[in-house]
């Protein structure tokens, strides 16, 4: 299959395009840099020049293509509500350009849309269009390209890590390095889920080959690791120690991430694993964290 991949050179993209080519996919990578051309041209992938801040270019990336999956997002934190806007606009571009036909479009959305009950699992089966967190514009966007008949399927991501990055505990790692300690609020015993770079990267794939218009896919393989290990594994690889915060101490420690350092979204892929028989078996989220090197 002929798939326009956004974000391809990021940190899931960069991943992804030699997952798909090695499946026997063409790529046609989105960039916007000399750099990210170079790139995608060593590893195999045809080169599209495009940018989420103009969504024309991301619609002509999906005419060409049989498929699309969508990676891409700007994760300026400080500017989030506008970022998960943006989003909107460019979802709709390529279900523009698929309109009329089956092609498939993989969205991303964030495993905590289908948390219903405070402190169960977060499932598939459920959206919840109530959420707080403004990156339900992605997904509310696809429900209603699938309303207008494109075929449209979602991966939510929980925290995506290596021993490179490892999605909102890299900030997590800035902040502590820079005030000396790594701090969680009281216990510590709020949950986020997480799963291997690798493990993301096969599901993505499987989720495009699968074809299912409105299916939703948790990629998840930690239902939940307790923030306090976390604090405590990044306290071990930077030497310092992790301790207990209040939840009013939080903006001052914090910063941004204040609004994140307390949610408890533990999830399940149960469904997901059921479906799409995908299996994870990558290291865990605190093996990458006690391996990765914090000098760099």
């Amino acid at each position: 299959m002929r798939i326009f991949l956004t974000g391809a050179t990021g940190f899931i993209g960069s991943a992804l395009v030699p997952e798909l080519i090695g499946a026997g996919h063409q790529v046609i990578g989105m960039t916007r840099s000399d750099a990210g051309a170079e790139w995608l041209a060593a590893a195999g992938a045809e080169v599209h020049r495009g940018t989420l801040e103009d969504p024309d270019s991301v619609r002509e990336g999906a005419a060409k293509s049989e498929g699309v999956i969508h990676t891409a997002f700007d994760h300026d934190f400080s500017r989030f509500v506008e970022n998960c806007e943006k989003d909107r606009r460019v979802i709709r571009a390529m279900g523009e350009a698929l309109a009329g036909s089956d092609r498939p479009l993989v969205i991303t959305s964030g495993t905590g849309m289908g948390n219903h009950e405070p402190g169960q699992p977060g499932t598939e089966d459920v959206f919840n269009t109530s959420h707080p967190n403004p990156r339900i514009a992605s997904e509310m966007t696809g429900a209603e390209l699938l309303n207008a008949g494109i075929n449209v399927s979602v991966v939510r991501l929980p925290q995506v890590h290596d021993t490179r990055k490892q999605g909102l505990i890299s900030p997590l790692i800035a902040i502590a390095r820079e005030k000396g300690f790594a701090a969680y609020l009281g216990e510590g015993h709020n949950r986020w889920p997480a799963a291997h770079l690798s493990d993301v990267v096969r599901l993505y794939r499987l989720a495009l080959e699968k074809r299912e218009p409105g299916a939703r896919y948790n990629a998840v393989d930690e239902e939940g690791v307790e923030v306090r290990e976390i604090a405590e594994a990044i306290g071990r690889g930077l030497n310092i120690p992790a301790r207990s915060i209040s939840r009013e101490q939080a903006g001052d420690y914090f910063g941004w991430m204040a609004g994140f350092a307390g949610m408890d979204f533990p999830a399940s892929s149960a469904q997901t694993r059921a479906k799409l028989g995908w299996h994870p078996t990558g290291p865990s989220l605190i093996t990458d964290l006690n391996a990765m090197d914090y000098g760099a």
